[in-house]
């Protein structure tokens, strides 16, 4: 667990830069790659700040600080994935608690409470998280939010939310992955703890798996950083490096994917083989006010369906030559799926199931025109 200094600088500085100075040994400006599973003490008893690489490394701490700092954040603790960061804030939960989730979650995080954590006396209840009635119960100890929602890109007020639960005495989740700390700060906002997939944006190369925590709360941090020694699911030195080195870029990054993201929603629109576009970029998205207020601009994961059904989602993936046919997302390359068959199976047959004929594509860094046209000549081919 890193604890971060209060510095007043602008985000892209702080991306840039994060908190560590150059290396005192031989000023390299990255943070050296830490590849050590024990240090050497002084005496015993006394180290020098680390003793096993479990517990703490030179390379983890120096990404904690720099994406704490990015959340705004006074702590943060890194995992090995974003999964094993979840895993993590469900175990702050006991027997008997009530966890509450958005209708539309992620399928990997309604599989980990409902398989994992419910088997273990925690009691799940799914809806709109927006609702008191929902909320409602003396042992709802926690909110789980996601916004925009995966993947039916649906918006959630955050300070609504928080108001909510804290009058009940329930701490709220924010998953911040889709929209990063440059698009929405949950924080300040009044959440409790952010919650990120490393994997996706903040890293933003499909070349590594990671998670992070981050919270104002010492007592939380405190749990989260014995909870991320006990169970054991750190981050290598090495995928710490690969998450510090892209967050170095999420501003830039964002910036093109969202732009590109709009000229895809524009053309979606338009084409006849297509039944909704869900964006908040949109006017008559339910959420569009909710992101006007609380995220910089409006995402570049998009969804949409076919008038075709589930056989003409299939096909559209299967068409693009431009867009790769792939899970996750997040990344400079963009992404193409059908979520009921790929990321969200998990989901079938539950209250969180998600359409059929549903696309979900991650947009990236290419050309808009060569993006644009590529979607265009598949949705064609159906």
């Amino acid at each position: 667990m890193t604890e971060r200094k209060e510095k007043n600088r602008g985000f892209e500085t702080d991306a840039v830069h994060g908190t560590w100075p150059s290396d005192p040994a031989t000023g390299a400006v990255n943070t050296p790659v830490y590849l050590t599973s024990t240090f050497e003490q002084d005496a015993v008893g006394h180290h020098r700040g680390y003793e096993y690489a479990r517990t703490d490394n030179p390379s983890r701490r120096s990404l904690e600080s720099h994406l704490a700092l990015l959340e705004r954040a006074t702590f943060g603790v890194a995992f090995a994935s974003g999964l094993a960061a979840e895993d993590a804030v469900m175990r702050l939960l006991d027997p008997g608690d009530r966890l509450v989730m958005q209708t539309d979650s992620y399928g990997g995080t309604y599989r980990l409470a409902t398989k994992v954590h419910a088997r273990s006396g925690v009691a799940v209840a799914t809806g709109d998280v927006s609702d008191p009635a929902l909320l409602g119960g003396e042992r709802t100890r926690m909110v789980w939010v996601e916004t925009p929602t995966n993947p039916l890109l649906d918006l959630v007020d955050i300070a609504l939310v928080a108001e909510l639960a804290h009058r009940i005495g329930a701490i709220v989740v924010v998953d911040n992955t889709f929209a990063t700390p440059y698009l929405q700060q949950p924080l300040s906002l009044g959440a409790d703890i952010v919650i990120h997939s490393t994997t996706k944006y903040l890293s933003g190369h499909s070349d590594v798996v990671g998670g992070f925590t981050a919270t104002n709360d010492p007592v939380i941090a405190d749990r989260l950083h014995f909870l991320q020694n006990a169970a054991g699911a750190v981050p290598s030195p090495f995928d710490c490096y690969l998450v510090q080195r892209g967050a170095k870029t999420l501003p830039v990054r964002m910036d093109r994917h969202c732009e590109n993201a709009l000229a895809l929603v524009a053309m979606l629109r338009e084409h006849p083989a297509v039944g909704r576009v869900l964006h908040p970029s949109l006017a008559d998205h339910p959420g569009h006010e909710i992101a006007r207020r609380q995220m910089r601009a409006f995402g570049a994961m998009v969804s949409f369906t076919l008038l075709g059904g589930e056989k003409a989602a299939t096909e559209v993936c299967e068409q693009t030559e431009i867009f790769t046919l792939a899970e996750s997302l997040g990344a400079v390359e963009s992404l193409i799926e059908v979520p009921a068959r790929m990321t969200h199976a998990s989901t079938a047959g539950t209250t969180n199931e998600v359409p059929q004929e549903l696309v979900r594509i991650s947009v990236g860094l290419e050309s808009r025109n060569d993006l644009v046209e590529d979607l265009r000549q598949a949705l064609d081919a159906v």
